[in-house]
């Protein structure tokens, strides 16, 4: 285990000497945000007129998840994720880097209603907690129905094994990472065919409440889905993910915000 941190220690130093630019998240009128500084997440509600949410939203994510406060409702559903095998495209977005899935990925079920997958992406550390405790990764899958309504399902990653859906795109990283040290940011890389399989192990337990994007503009109404069983990735595959991105965007994780009276669901498998 020392000399994977070791060695991924190295990779980040080497490829913070190769970026030297400093690009900032923007939004479509230029807006722009970061994760420290005078663009860190205490301002961006003053940012722009779209970002006012930020600082005004009475339910936005991420949150800390108490497990003796989540209350217990036998009526919640287990997740019907219907993942496939997918045409995928890996993009740096500034702030984080995502997998976007044009063609559709598959979809999850929740309260009857269907959410098809339209990409997925990584913060680092995790965005959410439990109990207080913060993980190394967490994986935004990204839903959203025809009526326009958004639900995510995240998962929380521990070091340990390597992540076998992770294996599938690691090895196209150094071509986003080539292109994002362009003056361009952004560009598309093809991840070609992608099996979403290994993301829809059932899971025993989740945590539902209802929050908000956790990038500007923070828009809220977003059904959260936060499993409780945390998965795995090795700490390699952590660096080679985080490496793409400008310094400043590599502890890319909102703070968790108030509950504002809000309640956190707990589904439970019980035989």
């Amino acid at each position: 285990m020392t000399s994977s941190i070791g060695n991924a220690a190295f990779f980040l130093l080497l490829l913070a000497a190769c970026c030297v630019t400093s690009t900032l998240a923007c939004d479509p009128n230029g807006a722009k945000f970061g994760y420290v500084g005078s663009v860190g997440p205490a301002h961006w509600g003053t940012l722009s007129p779209n970002f006012t949410q930020c600082a005004k939203g009475t339910s936005q994510s991420p949150i800390d998840i108490w497990t003796a406060g989540a209350v217990y409702n036998p009526a919640l559903q287990p997740l019907h994720r219907d993942y496939t095998v997918a045409n995928g495209t890996l993009v740096d977005n500034v702030f984080n880097i995502g997998v976007r899935f044009d063609g559709g990925g598959g979809n999850v079920t929740i309260d009857g209603k269907q959410y098809r997958l339209q990409q997925l992406h990584w913060h680092s550390p995790s965005e959410h907690t439990i109990n207080g405790q913060r993980f190394p990764l967490e994986l935004h899958m990204v839903h959203a129905s025809d009526d326009g309504n958004v639900t995510v399902v995240a998962m929380l990653y521990r070091f340990g094994m390597p992540d076998p859906f992770f294996l599938q795109i690691q090895g196209k990283l150094a071509a986003l990472y080539a292109e994002g040290c362009d003056a361009e940011k952004g560009v598309p890389v093809p991840a070609g065919v992608v099996s979403l399989w290994p993301l829809r192990l059932h899971s025993h337990a989740y945590y539902r409440y209802v929050g908000s994007f956790t990038t500007p503009p923070c828009t809220e109404n977003v059904v959260w889905n936060v499993l409780a069983q945390a998965r795995e990735m090795t700490v390699d595959q952590a660096a080679a993910l985080m490496a793409p991105l400008e310094k400043a965007y590599r502890r890319n994780n909102r703070p968790t915000q108030p509950m504002n009276g809000r309640v956190v669901q707990v589904y439970r498998f019980l035989p």
